[in-house]
């Protein structure tokens, strides 16, 4: 039996526990979420340093999965957007039974091998996209069909599971295992299992993201301000990287669109917009290397 599908001996009993042991149960077994990544940091990191050169090529990242594996790759996949200003055709996300499977599960439509090679192929696959491959037990045969498609297309392939040995991950080039073991509630794969796919998704994009020149030190510097909220973050990250008030902030972004790396490097090197722009394009989007120019 797999391990996360293994009914959990310490919680037995669960359906007699009073509210607040209950809770406490649920909430302390998440923690291995958290040493399960802990774990696999190695091998995420490896997945990142493997990813970047395709993805500075042009490549697409390409998330596949089912049920809660799936729904979690669309969000890793469509929050790369607002965050670091990533265009949407290069984060594709792939989920059995299609968009609809999003709010209301689609029944069968994650045993389709078939279906999953269709479905990556019909994205057309390319030598320099990534493929992401999500599967809390490692075998599901749609995540499986698109895993083969996408190495037969040249592809580089990021599996992800929770069972050790799993074919998700003894399959694809690059292999992580998020080890979890038994949920509390038995093969409920929503629980600890999704938290740590999403904790690992988080770190690779992130990561890959920080690689790619779209942080500054630690700031977000490339998000994509599409609603109030994100243009007062842009001011005031603007702010706190130069040191302008907020009045000569937003006035510079008011001129770049609310791009903040083309704000700093302006301030900061008091230059016109256009030459801000021109620094940052010869230093391939870092502003630091931008500001030492």
């Amino acid at each position: 039996m797999l391990k996360t599908e293994t009914p959990d001996s310490r919680h037995a009993d669960l359906d007699l526990y009073s509210t607040d042991k209950l809770v406490a149960a649920l909430v302390d077994d998440q923690f291995h979420a958290v040493d399960a990544v802990k774990t696999a940091a190695a091998a995420i990191a490896q997945a990142v340093d493997a990813a970047l050169p395709r993805i500075e090529a042009g490549g697409r990242l390409i998330y596949v999965g089912a049920g809660t594996s799936g729904r979690l790759g669309v969000l890793d996949s469509v929050e790369l957007y607002p965050t670091f200003s990533w265009p949407h055709d290069r984060a594709i996300a792939l989920l059995a039974g299609g968009s609809e499977a999003m709010f209301v599960a689609v029944e069968g439509a994650e045993d389709d091998s078939p279906m999953g090679a269709a479905d990556l192929r019909e994205v057309h696959p390319a030598a320099n996209d990534v493929v992401l491959l999500l599967a809390a037990s490692g075998g599901t045969p749609y995540v499986l069909g698109a895993l083969r498609a996408a190495k037969a297309a040249g592809c580089l392939t990021i599996g992800f599971a929770n069972n050790p040995g799993a074919p998700v991950v003894t399959e694809a080039e690059i292999g992580i295992t998020l080890d979890t073991g038994a949920e509390v509630i038995s093969g409920s794969t929503r629980l600890k299992a999704g938290s740590s796919q999403k904790m690992a998704l988080n770190t690779f994009s992130s990561a890959l993201m920080v690689r790619l020149n779209k942080v500054y030190g630690n700031l977000m510097v490339d998000l994509k301000p599409t609603n109030a909220k994100l243009v007062a973050r842009a001011v005031r990250l603007t702010m706190f990287a130069t040191g302008a008030d907020e009045v000569a902030a937003r006035a510079v972004l008011e001129k770049c669109n609310f791009h903040v790396k083309v704000a700093i490097v302006a301030l900061t090197k008091k230059t016109s917009i256009d030459q801000a722009r021109g620094l940052l394009e010869a230093a391939h989007g870092s502003v630091r290397q931008a500001l030492s120019m």
